[in-house]
């Protein structure tokens, strides 16, 4: 359910806003003048929400690269490549 409430409830009732976002794990949106002004939310929902965002635009990023004709590279490339530079460092130590 989402949760809305007067800007003015921050001040009389935080007590209150700050357990309805940890028990819900929901934000409250709170209101200025009939508006929607700011949302208020846990810090651990906004890791979460920042998190998924974070993935989203590496995503993006990759998306955007493969169609610029960037190379892809396999695993077991990758691992091949790896194990070389290790042999090569081992050879050097």
């Amino acid at each position: 359910m989402t949760n809305i409430r007067p800007v003015s409830d921050l001040r009389n009732n935080f007590a209150e806003i700050s357990r309805l976002v940890h028990e819900t794990d929901e934000p409250v949106y709170l209101t200025k003048n009939g508006y929607g002004d700011m949302v208020v939310m846990s810090i651990s929902n906004f890791d979460k929400l920042m998190q998924g965002t974070d993935i989203y635009l590496k995503l993006r990023e990759a998306e955007i690269e493969e169609a610029n004709g960037a190379k892809w590279y396999s695993w077991d490339e990758v691992n091949e490549s790896v194990d070389q530079i290790i042999s090569e460092a081992e050879k050097n130590v």
